[in-house]
């Protein structure tokens, strides 16, 4: 069954372009670390460099939360937390390749000194998180 996601989270989903994503180290420790993502309508599309903390936390432990900074500007809705299971997908094309991820993150690429083909070169695992969840 797919989740009701109000209007006003659509647009943030679309038009955020930092999500902190939350994942579980093997202790129990949170850690909680801010991505880039692409939202598709039902799942969040995340890259990773890879070897990191986050994939081994989500080999463990699968289960995540996201969240947005908090703002104002959104109401009720400043606060939100999309809880969520996520997976390696090997099948997502390279970010590179995805004309919406290049549109939403061309400037903060040059502002990080890269180019799309050394950030997909760099970040080369592609997760995909499904939410379960939304609180706020």
């Amino acid at each position: 069954m797919p989740l009701e996601i109000s209007a006003v989270l659509q647009r943030r989903l679309r038009d955020e372009k930092t999500v902190w994503l939350t994942t579980v180290r093997a202790d129990g420790t949170p850690q909680p670390v801010p991505v880039w993502y692409l939202w598709d309508g039902e799942t969040f599309l995340i890259f990773s460099q890879p070897k990191t903390q986050k994939l081994r936390n989500i080999a463990h432990n699968p289960n995540v939360a996201l969240n947005f900074k908090h703002t104002d500007d959104f109401g009720e809705e400043g606060i939100t937390i999309i809880f969520g299971e996520a997976y390696v997908d090997a099948s997502a094309p390279p970010s590179n390749q995805l004309n919406a991820y290049l549109e939403k993150y061309r400037e903060g690429i040059k502002g990080i000194n890269m180019t799309p083909d050394s950030l997909a070169a760099e970040f080369s695992v592609a997760l995909r998180v499904k939410p379960t969840r939304v609180r706020g």
